[in-house]
């Protein structure tokens, strides 16, 4: 046998691709059984993983033919010749599609949850499964990724069919295949063990990759900054959790607020994270609310609640030996952001500044009049709704504030480079605003 099971494939695998090391790299498993292989690969060449979820489009009288293939994000990728050959209309697309859309959809959130896709245009992406036999299933799938603004697709698979792969080599800018047999009846006879992969295997592994560091770009890093402090903080009789880092020598904290639906795992969060410790700033992840908490929708739109658990999160860390005297920043993200508003508004709050990510200050409404520090609102700027409601907050705020747009960035900041202006934002505000605070005494770090 070639392979002993999925995880040898991906580990053999990973050393084929590792000259696109350093290229700004995304690899795509396709579910279920590419995802093993995929993580291997990711993991080799240190890049953000995901799933690439397609569906083909049947024509209706004859499923197995695809007149086309759609992907997450609306895209539709259409066989022309197909559609003239079958004589199927646009009224009739509409309709396969359509329902092949809400099953992708759910497919992709089982697999995802709340996790945004990553984004990859501009960026080198990697398409893996575990084999491939006919290349109907991978050949849609590197389609659906030309279609979202890749700028090189590579085709990744430990055994493809001779003649499928003649015909990939066509339709991608590389195929890297490590075996190529004549004589091909199905991708698992190549597998000493091939047992099913389940659901729950690929959100494990998706989970798994996310703890790995990465650039927004995708290009792989060595990450220098220090290592992360799992913290647990008991904060008015609530048990929290956190992740905390602190650079030799650092000039101040910044405490991390997340949105709704996030955690102190938020890739974007760690990635702004990583740039400001790069800049001597000491980081604080931190969920605000515990895993019950966080199934109510009411509490999670808790702004109040939110932001006294943050400032009990900032008592918590002026009390800690290794952060003693740090000067204190909030950094806020959609619903975090007006959390971070709110307990900045308060008389007492001892906090240098405050940036929010994509925020919804309108949450903060009753208190934004009483921020009286330093503010840097970032929004995307086809974010258009968030970006009206941060017009009208910047309107009603009475301290030093600065509304930044991100051109051409949506909610999340997915398109390339618009997260790495977020984090460079974000540094030069509070360091900034740090310069004008005389640098902490007699602290034990």
């Amino acid at each position: 046998m070639p392979f002993n099971d999925r995880v040898d494939a991906g580990r053999r695998l990973a050393k084929q691709v590792q000259r696109l090391r350093g290229e700004k790299v995304v690899v795509l498993g396709l579910p279920r059984g590419g995802l093993p292989v995929a993580f291997e690969v990711a993991h080799g060449l240190r890049a953000p993983l995901d799933v690439i979820v397609v569906r083909k489009l049947g024509v209706p009288f004859q499923p197995e033919l695809a007149m086309g293939a759609i992907g997450e994000g609306g895209v539709l990728v259409r066989n022309e010749r197909v559609l003239r050959m079958a004589r199927i209309g646009d009224a009739e697309l509409a309709e396969v599609e359509g329902q092949e859309r809400a099953e992708l959809e759910r497919r992709a959130r089982r697999f995802r949850g709340d996790r945004p896709r990553l984004a990859l245009a501009g960026r080198t992406v990697i398409v893996v499964d575990d084999g491939v036999a006919t290349g109907s299933t991978a050949s849609a799938a590197c389609r659906v990724v030309k279609a979202q603004g890749s700028a090189r697709v590579v085709l990744a698979v430990p055994v493809c069919a001779r003649e499928s792969a003649a015909r990939l080599r066509g339709e991608v800018d590389e195929l890297v295949c490590l075996e190529t047999p004549a004589s091909f009846g199905a991708v698992g006879q190549f597998y000493e063990h091939f047992g099913q992969t389940s659901d729950d295997e690929v959100v494990e592994l998706l989970r798994r990759s996310e703890q790995a560091p990465f650039t927004p770009s995708g290009a792989a890093t060595d990450d220098p900054s220090p290592p992360n402090d799992e913290v647990e903080l008991n904060v008015a009789g609530v048990r929290l959790t956190g992740q905390l880092v602190i650079p030799e020598q650092a000039s101040g904290i910044v405490v991390f607020a997340h949105g709704s639906g996030s955690s102190r795992h938020s890739p974007r969060n760690r990635y702004v994270a990583r740039t400001l410790q790069g800049a001597g700033l000491a980081t604080l992840l931190v969920d605000l609310l515990t895993e019950q908490e966080e199934t109510s929708r009411a509490t999670v739109f808790d702004v109040e609640l939110l932001a006294v658990r943050l400032a009990e999160v900032s008592g918590w860390a002026r009390r800690r030996p290794a952060c003693r005297g740090l000067p204190i920043c909030y950094f806020g993200a959609s619903t975090g952001a007006a959390a971070a508003l709110w307990a900045a508004a308060a008389p007492d709050a001892e906090v240098v500044a405050v940036v929010s990510r994509g925020g919804r200050p309108d949450l903060a409404a009753p208190r934004l009049g009483d921020v009286h520090v330093p503010t840097l609102l970032i929004v995307g700027g086809r974010d258009e709704v968030v970006l009206d409601l941060n017009r009208q907050a910047q309107a009603r705020m009475r301290c030093e504030n600065r509304l930044a747009v991100v051109p051409g960035a949506t909610h999340l900041f997915e398109e390339a480079g618009a997260l790495e202006q977020v984090a460079a934002l974000a540094r030069d505000w509070f360091v900034d605003r740090l310069t004008r605070v005389p640098h902490p005494s007699g602290r034990s770090v």
